[in-house]
């Protein structure tokens, strides 16, 4: 690269570092975590296993599920957990708009890959939401031990959010 070519290259990522420094925008996650937990009809026995063997550890955190996961949940751990609606009937939302405003910090969703739902837009809106968010999540019990067993979930821990900045000024 000539030296001219050079100077331009270097300049333009001068800038995209400063521009990149000055619009970042970070969120920390307490000690105590919102979790939601949210499993299929197909799924909700594997979550039921799986929050008992993690009890002792959920008892650490607040614990947001959909309706019936929300009622079999709270009776398998005697934990208080709150209940949105049913996930057919609103509740995948309501916890995709709690991600939204950064009212949830970990998701743990058991879906069943093998079975269509009634409401797979919902669903598929959920998990846009997590990743869009770059949230921590889990769609099943071995990612979900890995997770549950990371010390991050035991400290606070700072994450830089995603810069939709571009996005929210683009020319319609």
């Amino acid at each position: 690269m000539c030296s001219i070519a050079k100077q331009i290259h270097h300049r333009h990522n001068l800038k995209s570092v400063k521009k990149s420094k000055m619009k970042k925008n970070f969120r920390k996650l307490e000690r105590r975590k919102k979790i939601a937990l949210i499993a299929h009809d197909n799924k909700k026995r594997d979550l039921i296993e799986w929050a008992i063997h993690n009890k002792i550890e959920l008892s650490k955190h607040s614990l947001v599920a959909t309706g019936t996961t929300g009622k079999l949940v709270e009776e398998a751990l005697d934990q208080p957990v709150v209940k949105l609606l049913s996930g057919p009937l609103g509740g995948d939302q309501q916890i995709g708009a709690m991600i939204a405003t950064g009212d949830i910090d970990v998701v743990f969703f058991f879906f069943d890959p093998m079975e269509a739902q009634p409401h797979d837009s919902d669903v598929k809106a959920l998990l846009r939401l997590a990743v869009a968010w770059n949230l921590p999540m889990a769609c099943d019990r071995t990612t979900a031990d890995f997770l549950m067993t990371s010390r991050f979930m035991q400290e606070e821990y700072e994450y830089e959010l995603p810069n939709y900045t571009h996005y929210l000024s683009r020319q319609i």
